[in-house]
């Protein structure tokens, strides 16, 4: 990790002269002995003191890790300060809203992105320092996600490969759009395909699982709503059934065993729920 310089005065001394808050206040960097491009890591995060130190380690080849973080109650910053992260604090005001945020204050242009219920592994970290090693010759990289579920890694259906672009050039895109729920990355340029899992531990039981879906499900029926999206009675029936369909049987869902079943179940029910909250908001508001 490399030091920041503290220049004249202290960070926060600076940063009250210049009339910014400490958190919005970057200091600048020492530059890499290296030629090769720098990394910075990025993670958001809220009461994750159970997940962040995987998390960060699994980052330790990045030259900087930011953590931007919500308000959580827990150690989840301390700890990440501990392992070397610079912590930001921020109210939180959407998902798009706030790894943009996190983007905007790393240290270096090339981006490594992950949640903090995710993690990269050797595999990976080996794809990730040869395409640095050669100087980044496309302007973002995918990488495959599998889902760890009740003990096992989901190796079929729609949960794999899950393909994500989270390292990429922000002078050259970065999480575009206004939509805040399943936001992504976008790029002008090439894009091209790491070997190697992200490893991602997403759900701490049914329970959370269901939770985090009905909080997804709403989010984005009211942002389907907004944009001017009408929802069917076939939407509520068909939509389901279909993601069903696609990730248990035609993408062979059912070769995970029970647990492709509960997921392939749990996910067409997310689908049925943003449809009829989507609908559920037309009457409402006479649409």
């Amino acid at each position: 990790m490399h030091s920041l310089r503290r220049g004249r005065g202290s960070l926060p001394e600076r940063c009250a002269r210049s009339g910014r808050g400490y958190t919005d206040c970057i200091a600048p960097t020492v530059a890499p002995m290296s030629s090769r491009p720098p990394i910075s890591a990025c993670v958001i995060t809220l009461n994750e003191a159970d997940r962040i130190e995987a998390c960060l380690d699994s980052l330790a080849f990045c030259d900087e890790i930011v953590v931007v973080d919500s308000g959580s109650t827990d150690a989840t910053r301390e700890l990440a300060a501990a392992r070397g992260a610079r912590v930001l604090l921020r109210a939180f005001d959407g998902y798009r809203t706030q790894k943009d945020h996190a983007v905007r204050n790393a240290a270096h242009d090339w981006i490594l992105f992950l949640d903090a219920d995710e993690r990269v592994t050797p595999a990976l970290r080996a794809s990730i320092e040869a395409a640095r090693d050669a100087g980044f010759a496309a302007a973002g990289y995918r990488c495959a996600r599998a889902t760890e579920y009740f003990g096992a890694f989901l190796r079929h259906g729609n949960a794999y490969p899950d393909r994500v672009l989270r390292l990429f050039d922000r002078r050259r895109g970065g999480f575009r759009g206004d939509r805040e729920i399943h936001e992504h990355v976008e790029v002008d340029g090439a894009v091209a395909t790491l070997a190697g899992d992200l490893e991602h531990h997403a759900y701490r039981s049914l329970d959370d699982q269901l939770q985090r879906l009905d909080r997804y499900a709403r989010m984005m029926a009211a942002h389907l709503h907004v944009a001017g999206r009408r929802a069917r009675i076939a939407n509520i029936l068909i939509n389901p059934a279909w993601r069903f369909l696609r990730g248990y049987l035609l993408r062979g869902g059912f070769r995970d065993g029970w647990r492709g079943l509960v997921y392939a179940s749990v996910e067409a029910n997310y689908v049925r729920q943003k449809f009829i909250r989507l609908w559920l908001l037309q009457r409402q508001s006479g649409r």
